[in-house]
């Protein structure tokens, strides 16, 4: 059971990650989901694995441990909303910049719209630029 949870920690951590990697923001929220599995996941494996047994004092011999069940379900929660809230955000940039590309900048053609030929000033003199 162990290797079990632990192999799919793993898979969901690694899924979660090459997702965030990508430069596509819908990819991105599904890592941040990913990774937020393998967090509950691991935190329910801190708290031992035991099969059939009652969070509450009195109804087992040994009962499980109630913390880790509270933590998890509290992520959850905080999880939903920070997906809710980078879900809007990446609405809003896909409607101002017509792509759902992360690193994109703001403008027409990828370019800020105060841009030159010369980013970066090289060419022109200091008195011209202003």
């Amino acid at each position: 059971m162990e290797a079990l949870v632990a192999g799919a920690i793993g898979i969901f951590t690694f899924v979660g990650t090459y997702l965030m990697l990508r430069l596509r923001s819908f990819p991105v929220i599904l890592g941040l989901t990913f990774l937020s599995y393998a967090v509950n996941l691991f935190i329910f494996a801190v708290g031992r694995l035991k099969p059939g047994s009652d969070p509450i004092v009195g109804q087992t011999e040994i009962p499980t441990d109630p913390l880790p069940q509270a933590l998890v379900l509290t992520a959850i929660v905080i999880s939903f909303g920070m997906t809710a809230v980078i879900v809007m955000m990446g609405l809003g940039a896909y409607f101002e910049t017509g792509n759902d590309r992360v690193d994109a900048p703001p403008g027409k053609d990828g370019m800020p719209e105060d841009a030159s030929d010369d980013p970066a000033g090289l060419e022109t003199a200091p008195e011209a630029r202003a």
